[in-house]
Parts: C-alpha cells; sequence; structure tokens
C-alpha cells in the first residue's frame, strides 16, 4: 500500500524566521514595518513566505497584543444598503475612507437600521472590532448610539446628536441653510409653503405632522430645517403655524413623489414646495411631471443636499460639503488624543443654488 502522506505543518512567523536566521521581528516587519528592512531582505523574507504558505502575521493576535484594531467604525441610522444607494451618504463616507486611507486605517460599517431591539443594538457595537467611532446623523435617545458610548472609544459626531460632552461634532447650520432658501421663495412672493420630510423620529409615521410636537427630539437635522423655514416665514411677515409639513420615514425618491401628492391635496393651496433632501425632491419633481403641473410656473420645488442628479435636473437646493464632512470627522477621530477633553463644533459652509425649480407665483396659476 502507497505510505500515507503526513500533514505538512503550517508554516509560522517563528519558522519562517529560523529558515531564514533572522529573527521573528524582522520578519512582522517585513509585513507591518517594511520601511525598517532594506528591500532586497524584506523580499526575502516575502519568498520564502510565499512558498511555505505563510500569509503574514495573524491581524488577530496583533490585536491583541497592541489593543488596536486598525479600524474606524461607522454609525449610520440606515440599514447598511442605505449606505451604498443615497448620493449623500456615499459622499460622505468617500470622505471618511480618504481620512481613513491616509491614517492606514479600515472602514468598518456597522448595521444600524431602524427596527432592532435596544439588547441586540448592543450586541451589534460591542462586537465590533474598531478603534473609535464616527456617527453619521444618529439621534440621542438611539440606543446604538448608548451601546457607542459604552465602549469608551474615541467617537465624533457628523450632523448630530450635539451636545455631548467632549464630543467633536461636524456639521453646517441646516436652520440658516434652510431659513434663506425660504426667504428666497418668500421673495418671489410665496405665501403658501409646504414642506416634505425625512422621518423627525424613531417611530414609524407618514402623513401629516403636528407642528406643536416638532421640538420633542428626534432627528435635529430635520427639525432644525423645518424651524428654518419658519424662521423666514416670521420675518417675512406670514403665520409659521400656516406651514404644511408631511412626513416620509423612508428616504426614497418614491416616497417623494407618494409625499408631493399628499400634501398637495391636504393644501392644495401650496406654491412652494421644499423638501429636506434632493431625494425627496426629485421625487416630488416626477410627481409634477405626471399630474401635468409646471414647475417652476405652478409650483416651484427645492430640496436640500447638492447630490449630482439633482444638479443635472437644474433643481434649487443647498449645496453642502458632504465630502469635506467625512473627511474632516475622520481627521478629528484619528486625532482623538489632541482633542481629548475638548468639545469641537465645526460649522462648514453651504451655498444656496439657483436652479430652474424656483420662480415667482404666476398670479392667473394663484390668487390670495
Amino acid at each position: 500500500m502507497p505510505r500515507s502522506r503526513q500533514p505538512r505543518r503550517q508554516a509560522t512567523l517563528a519558522s519562517i524566521a529560523a529558515e531564514l536566521k533572522i529573527s521573528r521581528t524582522t520578519v512582522s516587519n517585513a509585513y507591518n514595518r517594511p520601511d525598517q528592512l532594506s528591500a532586497e531582505l524584506r523580499q526575502r523574507v516575502l519568498d520564502v513566505a510565499k512558498r511555505r504558505g505563510y500569509a503574514g502575521p495573524d491581524p488577530m493576535a496583533r490585536s491583541l497584543r497592541t489593543r488596536k484594531a486598525g479600524a474606524v467604525g461607522v454609525l449610520l441610522t440606515e440599514a447598511l444598503s442605505y449606505s451604498f444607494r443615497d448620493p449623500a451618504a456615499m459622499r460622505f463616507l468617500s470622505g471618511l475612507s480618504e481620512a481613513c486611507e491616509a491614517a492606514g486605517q479600515g472602514l468598518l460599517l456597522i448595521p444600524a437600521g431602524p427596527g432592532r431591539a435596544d439588547t441586540e443594538a448592543a450586541q451589534v457595537v460591542h462586537r465590533s472590532s474598531v478603534d473609535g467611532f464616527v456617527v453619521y446623523s444618529v439621534p440621542p435617545e438611539d440606543p446604538y448610539l448608548a451601546a457607542v458610548l459604552e465602549r469608551n472609544l474615541p467617537v465624533v459626531a457628523c450632523d448630530q446628536p450635539r451636545g455631548f460632552d467632549h464630543t467633536p461634532v461636524v456639521g453646517i447650520d441646516d436652520r440658516g441653510a434652510m431659513r434663506d432658501l425660504a426667504a428666497h421663495l418668500i421673495g418671489l412672493g410665496h405665501r403658501h409653503i409646504g414642506i416634505v420630510s425625512m422621518r423627525l423620529g424613531r417611530e414609524r409615521h407618514d402623513g401629516v405632522v403636528d407642528l406643536s410636537t416638532l421640538e420633542a427630539g428626534g432627528f435635529h437635522v430635520q427639525h432644525e430645517r423645518i424651524l428654518g423655514v419658519q424662521d423666514a416665514m416670521r420675518a417675512g411677515g406670514l403665520d409659521p403655524a400656516s406651514l404644511t409639513v408631511v412626513e416620509r420615514y423612508t428616504h426614497t425618491s418614491e416616497n417623494g413623489l407618494s409625499g408631493a401628492a399628499q400634501i398637495m391635496s391636504v393644501n392644495p393651496r401650496i406654491t412652494a414646495l421644499m423638501c429636506t433632501t434632493d431625494v425627496l425632491a426629485l421625487g416630488a419633481l416626477a410627481w409634477a411631471d405626471q399630474t401635468g403641473l409646471d414647475v417652476p410656473g405652478h409650483l416651484s420645488i427645492t430640496g436640500f443636499d447638492g447630490i449630482d442628479e439633482a444638479l443635472r435636473e437644474g433643481l434649487t437646493t443647498v449645496r453642502q460639503p458632504q465630502k469635506d464632512k467625512g473627511r474632516r470627522a475622520g481627521e478629528l477621530l484619528l486625532a482623538a488624543p489632541a482633542h481629548s477633553g475638548v468639545p469641537v463644533l465645526e460649522t462648514l459652509d453651504t451655498q444656496l443654488w439657483f436652479g430652474k425649480t424656483s420662480g415667482a407665483v404666476e398670479r392667473e396659476w394663484y390668487a390670495e
């Protein structure tokens, strides 16, 4: 009978070092600190390792030894797939990845979508092997955020939450930007304004919003944008309580379309429809096209974010630096020791973008 072949012993860092008659540190440096070796010596190490089937030092063991995971965790308020289909989130992640890449760090997206139980949320966060967290637009009562804070790792927030001690925040003046956009519309003669908003709280709601409960927590960014419109109405001599707001729980253009249909049925006197995101505004434009309304002759429509598709469509909107937000959040997180104990709020600039979807009120269409 043929002799049974003995199983090949698995190569280790120590066995590679023994074969080359060098230290284990030198083998490790060939992978982790190549600048410490000559090009010739490093190539010898890699050649022997390849022949022996050795893939390099165990990253898990290295993580246990150094207590560093070499990765940044990103906490989003949406399902994981959202980050790959939402244009604003993609630009944010692009900027963040650039900061991480420059520092030699990885990026871990944490599935923090709505609907999970609090205990499940805590488990997801606690088993994430990261050195710190970037929290992207998460409400203060979110269970994922509570689990993040329990980790006692560096944290940087983007947009929200705000007000946590020693937590740097990168954001924009959402209220001021929306106020300026609403003032532009009021200056064009619009007196009846409606808003289609992303969700305002953790509980599912698709419908008309009771403005008396607007400041009762939840998503700071959307609240601030609505309040900015009310500020402009007040300054323009309009009653802020006359503002009509419809909320959509899921952020899609389809919900922008259905939101526009609902709000115009609730208040057909609206001549300016402001959407709190460009994605919702693109849906509203589709609804106007389906119903034969001329934009902006019959109805002015605006958005917020400045995503590429919206600019191609000529949408009047607020352009915000999503990529710069991500990059700066990453830089602050990776420089966390230098900012320890010092609360930081960095407010980036926005720009009003006047497209072809806003115009003066046509009196033959709308009369006081």
